[in-house]
This record gives C-alpha cells, structure tokens and sequence, in this order.
C-alpha cells in the first residue's frame, strides 16, 4: 500500500480556546519547523465554556493566508447545541471561514440514544455551511456510522479521524475504525487531524494514521495527504478564497 503523507493539520486550537495553550505564532512557527504545508486555526465555537466570543471569528480574516511559508486557514470547531443538528455561530459569520468543523460536546449537548445523535449529526451535515464532522467516533455519541458516511458523501462533506480521540477520547478506537471502514466502502473523504491544544501537538497524526493504514484507506480517500485536493475541495464547498483555484 502507497505510504501516506500529509500536508496540513486541519483542527488546531489556539489560547483563544480557553483551555489550549499556544499562541497563533506559536502554532505557525511549529507547522512550518513540521514541513507542514497549511494549518486551520479551529478554535472552539461560543457555546464551549471559555471559547471566544462570535465576533473573534468574524476578525479572523486579518491574519495573512499564508505565513513562513504556512497556508493558514481561518476556522471554526463548531457545537453540535441541539439534537436537530443546529450550530453555535449564525450563517453571517461562518460564511467568512475557510473550514467549518461541527462536532459533539457534552459541555454544549449531552448525549442521545444512537438514532437522536444520528439525527443531530445529519442536521449539522445539511448546514450548508458546515463542512465537515469532528471525532464523529466519538463513544459518547452513539451513531450509525452508515448513515452519517452516506449523507457525508451525499453532500461532499468530510469526516475526521481525530489524533486526540485515541487519547482523550477513551474507546474511539472502535467507532473510528468503522467510520473508516465506511468511507472506504462508499468512497468518502477523510481528514487525519491533530486536535492540537498545544503547538508541540501540530502535525501529530501518527495514532491516525496507524487505524487509516491498518484499515487499508487510499492516499486519494484522505484530504490533507494533497494540497491541491484541499484546495480544490474547499472551492467546491464555495470558499471565496479558493474560488479561482484550478
């Protein structure tokens, strides 16, 4: 099987998070010691105790779209808040973001029977800004892992393998393998993410990458092992930035 590389760290948190420990510079200047080559800043949306206010992600389009040589997109990790699937920032502002994640958090909804997680998890997926699903293994969150990767590739959305899941997400390993088990079978699209809180932690894929190998997932299957395909995916989520990417 082709060996995977990735390129970018799509779910970063910065001290903006309130409980992540590393500064915007920091995290740059570590993604490029990393050879990685763009970032998404995803701090946590208002609902997450201490996270910022929504106006900070209205402001993230001052910071450069590239710097030390970083591609740095200006992101969001949503909460799921109820169990139609609605999230924590109005449409006025996501439609500002490169990259929008939406996810669970018992801080912000607790869990479900698996059929009302599920339902949830497809009423954040029809947010047509939303593109994608955080540590959708989650063991917290029962879900029929089917139905979620159906609606994902229905809707060209993308699914997350989360580095962090298999540390502080205790039990992820099952849910996660088959999430990737179903994207294979469907032809779905991953990210291996870091889930960074701290900018030693940028570009740590390794846990992620071991379960996508182990499972037999494409180098063609995973977002962010090419750059053109990021860019390219983010254009056809109609990203203003990427609009004229070819």
């Amino acid at each position: 099987m082709q060996k995977i590389e990735l390129v970018a760290d799509l779910h970063i948190h910065t001290i903006a998070s309130g409980h992540a420990y590393s500064t915007y510079a920091e995290i740059v200047e570590a993604a490029a010691g990393k050879g990685l080559e763009a970032i998404a800043l995803t701090d946590h949306g208002p609902a997450m105790t201490g996270a910022p206010y929504r106006e900070y992600f209205g402001n993230l389009t001052i910071l450069p779209e590239k710097e030390k040589g970083v591609e740095i997109l200006r992101g969001i990790e949503a909460n799921i808040i109820d169990r139609d699937g609605t999230i924590d920032l109005t449409a006025n502002y996501l439609k500002v973001l490169d990259l929008v994640w939406a996810g669970f958090h018992i801080d912000c909804l607790q869990p479900a029977g698996r059929a009302i997680n599920t339902e949830a998890l497809l009423g954040a997926l029809n947010n047509p800004y939303v593109d994608g699903i955080v540590h959708p293994g989650n063991p917290d969150f029962a879900i029929d892992e089917e139905v979620v990767v159906r609606e994902a590739v229905k809707r060209g959305k993308v699914l997350e393998i989360n580095n962090s899941s298999f540390i502080v997400r205790r039990g992820s390993t099952s849910g996660c393998l088959e999430i990737a088990r179903t994207v294979r079978r469907f032809d779905g699209l991953l990210a291996l993410s870091s889930d960074a809180h701290v900018a030693a932690g940028v570009g740590d894929f390794a846990k992620a990458l071991k379960l996508v190998e182990e499972v037999g997932i494409p180098p063609e299957l995973i977002l962010n092992a090419d750059m053109n395909r990021l860019k390219l995916f983010l254009k056809s989520r109609g990203k203003r930035r990427f609009k004229n990417i070819e």
